[in-house]
């Protein structure tokens, strides 16, 4: 069995879909995935699966689906990979709070760092499939335009470390 993190996009976030996570958990049970634990209300769950990872992905696509009546994106990364990009975060000394890893399918465009807007102090460097960001003055006041990450989904380091927490712990 592999212990897996999915990581929904645009779940719970003002103005878009709302997903109880105890319909996620339930969701995921159906599927026959072990062990599923959420994590806060913004679409993270951990679980054991033997399918692999695209075909869990493909699952829990399909059956999101069904219940928003809408496409609803996932990123699944194993146990492993999500302490890899525990240990590949570019900004290890910022603090986690203001970095983030978005989460991307594939590596990022070989045109990611050329076609970003708007950047003032924000710093970002490229992952495996990841785009790390670190926003100096905070999200909030961030007018950063990363043309690359808008199929992606971010999570900051602090949950990054805790779902790689839960993930090791299955």
């Amino acid at each position: 069995m592999t212990a897996f993190v999915a990581l929904l996009r645009a779940v719970n976030v003002v103005g878009t879909g709302k997903l109880p996570m105890s319909d996620l958990k339930e969701m995921c049970e159906a599927l026959g995935f072990g062990g599923v634990r959420t994590y806060i209300a913004s679409g993270n769950v951990v679980f054991t699966s033997r399918k692999s990872e695209a075909a869990v992905k493909s699952a829990l696509q399909a059956r999101l689906e069904a219940y928003a009546g809408k496409p609803v994106g996932v990123l699944v990364r194993s146990a492993a990979e999500l302490q890899a990009v525990l240990r590949d975060n570019v900004f290890p000394k910022a603090p986690a709070n203001r970095t983030v890893a978005v989460f991307l399918d594939h590596a990022p465009p070989a045109d990611t760092l050329a076609a970003i807007r708007g950047r003032k102090d924000e710093q970002i460097g490229l992952g495996t499939r990841e785009i790390y960001i670190h926003y100096g003055d905070g999200m909030a006041k961030s007018k950063l335009v990363v043309p690359a990450a808008k199929t992606g989904t971010a999570r900051n380091i602090n949950t990054v470390a805790a779902l790689a927490k839960m993930a090791a712990d299955l």
